[in-house]
């Protein structure tokens, strides 16, 4: 895949200023990584954007996509049968439909978050048969996840169309 020229000036946002407890220090970092990922997904083209752009099929939709699920099945309990499908926004599904639905997984999430208040106490969650994690271990696992994928995307939307920056 070619590289396009350069859109313009990098336009990096620095780390986010958090309130000083350790809550609002994961979760103003975890919502910073989360805009940053739907920002390298919103306007890119088709079908670029889920065209793979290297040997392991990764591409920029597939990774938010597979972030909604992850979202889901973290803080709302959510089942997934498999974690490698996720990975593949389905055929009718463009940017809006994908972003919308990460948009709404991760209000979901946050309502959940908002209702713990001990970071060492159990996430409350649905799925049955499983012993859940600790808010803490929680967040600090999408924190990982999301910077991890929005590194990916980080490069594969500059080899889509040359857009730096986070």
């Amino acid at each position: 895949m070619p590289v396009a020229a350069r859109r313009g000036p990098r336009r990096d946002s620095p780390p986010p200023r958090t309130g000083g407890s350790e809550a609002e220090t994961l979760r103003g970092f975890l919502d910073h990584l989360r805009a940053s990922i739907a920002d390298k997904v919103d306007g890119a083209p088709e079908p670029q954007v889920r065209t793979a752009a290297v040997a392991s099929g990764t591409n920029l939709l597939g990774l938010l996509n597979h972030l909604v699920h992850v979202e889901l099945a973290l803080f709302l309990g959510e089942e997934v049968r498999s974690w490698p499908a996720t990975f593949r926004a389905a055929p009718e599904d463009g940017v809006a439909e994908v972003l919308a639905r990460y948009r709404e997984a991760v209000a979901g999430a946050n309502r959940v978050l908002d209702t713990c208040s001990d970071l060492g106490a159990p996430l409350p969650r649905s799925a049955p048969g499983r012993a859940a994690p600790s808010v803490r271990w929680a967040l600090t696992h999408m924190i990982e996840e999301t910077g991890r994928h929005a590194g990916h995307a980080d490069i594969l939307r500059e080899l889509i169309d040359g857009s730096t920056g986070r």
